[in-house]
């Protein structure tokens, strides 16, 4: 395929994946959606057609017809049980998260989300043929109030029936959409063209299409309690697979940590994941959603569990030493912290930990003599990538170098030699580098309406933020759980619904702020599922919230 004809490709695929975020469910997003997911696979396959991995596959037509039949039946039988059952989707999709294929061809390894691609291909499906005759498709915002035949026709998985909601939810998926239709259009005069599309096609569009089906979800405890299900399983069996590896010292993949592994004093795991890093956040985040829980729970055998649950997912933790994962992990509960007892008391906390930190490395570099001309080396690289990243955005401080351009444009222009670069594992520096100011400008708008949506009426339910409203049932201590209840006894709706809920919020806002203070040290912000599972939930949950206070 010409490369006029892939930017093109590239660019329909960026626009219908935005249109799938905006539009209502309906027709037209529906179509959208396929459109969206129907070009994925295709544009991949050009750009890759000459690659050993497809070669290989060309070279042996009756392996591809197979694997394409087999991926196929899977993407046919998910969408009928999706259809089926609804509450499957958000549960296969969270399931899925983890876990990523090695596909090896002509020597080469790709470790691609493959599971997860195949429930979004399903829950695609099984939403078009739900949506298809439903009601006329618009573009709307999310939290807009689809037509009344819609609540008497759908269940299970239906868009939000909510009123109007507030500034944030409206905004948020306007701004995702312009994030990925500025990423692609980034691509066109980028030097690395075939990299940012496969980050294109393998992050952006089909996240936008996660995004679209888990925000039609109506969240419940009884739903939000089968995810933690989900994540304390998966989570558990991972740190098995871990502690498996650290006892008997040995990895299942990624000759690089192997190697790596050889030369230190200590042992770092992996499971099941490439790198340890990525399997330290992934426990990080388990042990904030984990604690949301805990620190809200009520039944004494539910308490003694998730202590269980968070102490063996400590545990496994350790091994990874993943200092991003450890400092990601106390952002979440910081923030979790400041909800459930003092937000005041929470931020002098951090603040004087802030300045302690600054105060004994000023003191050490002088008294201990500490060499911080080695700081490269105990960083692994990272402090080169960060300044040369900023060298980048200097040079080009508007409009950057091009989506996915920061490896050959830092080999170009920062270090010309042989050194495989990825990211500079600092997100803002490699959007910088990469995008310029507008790209800059896209992710700051994108973090901080994200961030208002999931706390948006969190003061009226959260007891560690000033001025709660009695009407929340949160002042003085008293637990969201606790207000559900009373407020059976003449309480008001709005504060049963709400107060269910509560305990949702703080668990997604809590695990986004870690992943996003992860991602300052290991980037990977927009290519992680999870930060787009997060988007969607919060911004469903926020819906729910203001329907049940608006029934108020």
């Amino acid at each position: 395929m010409s490369s006029v004809l892939a930017g093109a490709g590239l660019l329909i695929a960026a626009v219908a994946s935005a249109a799938a975020i905006l539009l209502r469910a309906g027709r037209l997003r529906s179509v959208a959606m396929l459109i969206a997911l129907g070009l994925f696979p295709i544009l991949i396959l050009s750009d890759q057609w000459h690659s050993p991995q497809i070669v290989d596959l060309r070279d042996d037509p009756m392996r591809l017809i197979l694997l394409g039949l087999v991926a196929l039946a899977i993407v046919a039988a998910l969408a009928i049980a999706f259809h089926r059952w609804p509450i499957a989707l958000p549960l296969a999709i969270v399931a899925a998260l983890p876990f990523r294929v090695p596909l090896e061809a002509g020597g080469d390894t790709a470790n691609l989300l493959v599971p997860l691609y195949l429930v979004i291909a399903g829950g695609v499906l099984a939403t078009a043929v739900r949506d298809w005759g439903a009601w006329p498709a618009g573009p709307v915002a999310a939290g807009d109030p689809p037509p009344p035949a819609v609540a008497k026709a759908s269940s299970g998985v239906v868009p939000p029936t909510a009123p109007p909601a507030g500034g944030a939810v409206k905004w948020l998926p306007r701004i995702l959409a312009a994030v990925v239709i500025l990423y692609a259009i980034q691509t066109l005069y980028s030097p690395d063209f075939s990299k940012s599309l496969q980050n294109v096609c393998f992050f952006f569009v089909p996240f936008s299409l996660l995004f679209a089906l888990l925000r039609d979800v109506q969240w419940d405890r009884e739903l939000l309690t089968l995810v933690l299900w989900v994540v304390a399983i998966e989570a558990v069996a991972f740190v098995v697979i871990g502690l498996v590896e650290w006892a008997t010292r040995s990895l299942f993949w990624n000759d690089q940590v192997i190697r790596s592994n050889e030369f230190h004093t200590y042992f770092r795991v992996n499971s099941v994941f490439w790198d340890p890093n990525i399997y330290g956040r992934y426990l990080a985040l388990a042990i904030t959603i984990a604690m949301a829980a805990l620190l809200w729970v009520r039944e004494r055998r539910s308490f003694w569990l998730l202590t269980g649950l968070v102490a063996v997912l400590w545990v496994g933790l350790v091994p990874t030493f993943s200092q991003s994962s450890f400092i990601a992990l106390l952002a979440g509960l910081a923030v979790l912290a400041a909800l459930r007892w003092s937000l005041k008391w929470t931020l002098a906390t951090v603040g004087a930990g802030a300045v302690a930190a600054v105060v004994f490395v000023a003191v050490a570099g002088s008294s201990l003599q500490i060499d911080f001309s080695r700081v490269n080396i105990d960083t692994s690289g990272r402090a080169n990538l960060v300044s040369g990243g900023l060298n980048l955005f200097a040079k080009r401080p508007v409009y950057g170098y091009g989506s996915g351009s920061f490896p050959k444009a830092y080999t170009e222009h920062v270090k010309a030699d042989k050194t495989q670069v990825s990211v500079s594992h600092t997100e803002p520096i490699t959007i910088a580098a990469e995008q310029g100011l507008v790209g800059l400008a896209s992710y700051a708008a994108l973090l901080v309406v994200s961030l208002w949506t999931m706390t948006a009426g969190l003061r009226g339910l959260m007891p560690g933020l000033p001025n709660a409203s009695p009407a929340g049932g949160a002042v003085g201590g008293t637990l969201p759980e606790e207000a559900s209840a009373t407020a059976g006894g003449g309480g008001s709706p709005a504060a049963t619904g709400s107060a269910g809920l509560a305990v949702g919020r703080a668990a997604v806002l809590a695990t986004f702020t870690a992943l996003l203070v992860h991602t300052m040290a290991y980037a990977g912000f927009f290519e992680d599922p999870i930060t787009w599972v997060l988007l969607a939930v919060g911004a469903s949950l926020s819906v729910a919230a203001c329907r049940d206070t608006s029934a108020a």
